[in-house]
């Protein structure tokens, strides 16, 4: 493959790009910002490493502190549904589940406009339904068991208190979001974006 091919440094200089803005450069961008003159072989070294990030997500689990909740994304409607009327709110064809988990840990005396948490490590994962066994399933092969986690007061983390050294399920109102699950929703709203 021609990818392979390209110098060393290439590959670095796309990991740091790729990695260091909240917004996604173009592979177009990227090949300008190499100065290659090839489309083909950058867009293969950018799959490679989509590649390579990806199954990195899968060798590690989740600890300590975290935030966990779902969110609904928009997506294309299956081709055998395109005729079907749509469903409203959950059960909408054209929305899928995803159940978001971060590592975050309180941060003793924030900067002023800063958040009260801070995070590391993000997953999302899309799963077919909300019920409380599909949830328990993700959580116990994805979070490790000594974590402690922070969720609404859905039924469907009923059962999650079994798998994990403390659960807290709390009311959230929309105005107490930014101080109780900050994260999870910050990656879900940047991810729509």
């Amino acid at each position: 493959m021609q990818s392979s091919k390209l110098p060393f440094r290439y590959w670095f200089v796309a990991m740091h790009l790729l990695t260091c803005t909240k917004k996604s450069f173009s592979i177009e961008e990227l090949r300008r910002q190499l100065g290659h003159k090839r489309y083909q072989p950058i867009w293969e070294m950018i799959n490679k490493l989509g590649d390579v990030m990806g199954k990195r997500d899968n060798e590690y689990q989740l600890s300590g502190e975290m935030e966990l909740d779902e969110g609904f994304f928009t997506t294309e409607i299956p081709i055998e549904q395109k005729n079907k009327p749509l469903k409203r709110g959950l059960g909408s064809q054209c929305k899928s589940k995803v159940l978001v988990m971060a590592e975050s840990t309180f941060v003793e005396n924030p900067k002023k406009g800063r958040k009260p948490k801070r995070v590391s490590h993000i997953k999302m994962i899309v799963i077919n339904d909300l019920k409380s066994n599909t949830i328990t399933d993700v959580v116990k092969e994805q979070v490790d068991k000594s974590a402690e986690l922070i969720t609404d007061d859905s039924t469907s983390y009923s059962k999650l208190k079994k798998h994990v050294k403390s659960h807290k399920a709390a009311v959230v109102k929309s105005d107490l979001i930014p101080t109780i699950l900050p994260w999870v929703h910050i990656a879900i709203s940047n991810a729509k974006r």
